[in-house]
């Protein structure tokens, strides 16, 4: 039972990475940075070159991938890399 939930623990980490490295590319950042904030259930990422995008560029962007990979997290926030 522990090989399996650490398993599926596994596999969510690789589909936050793979969320994350799918951001990278389409807004293409060099650098990004993400931490997860597991007691408000929120994933904050931070691209760099962010802030170069309107708020209505950056949801069209973002909004498909977040449907796309689905990690039941309460909120997804992206932050521009200092």
């Amino acid at each position: 039972m522990e090989e399996n939930s650490e398993s599926q623990f596994e596999e969510w980490q690789k589909d936050v990475e793979y969320l994350v490295n799918a951001l990278k590319e389409s807004f293409e950042s060099t650098d990004v940075r993400y931490s997860i904030d597991d007691q408000n259930d929120i994933l904050y990422i931070e691209l760099e070159g962010l802030d170069e995008y309107s708020d209505e560029e950056i949801v069209e962007i973002a909004e498909p991938l977040l449907e796309e990979i689905d990690l039941d997290f309460e909120d997804v926030i992206l932050i521009p890399l200092k």
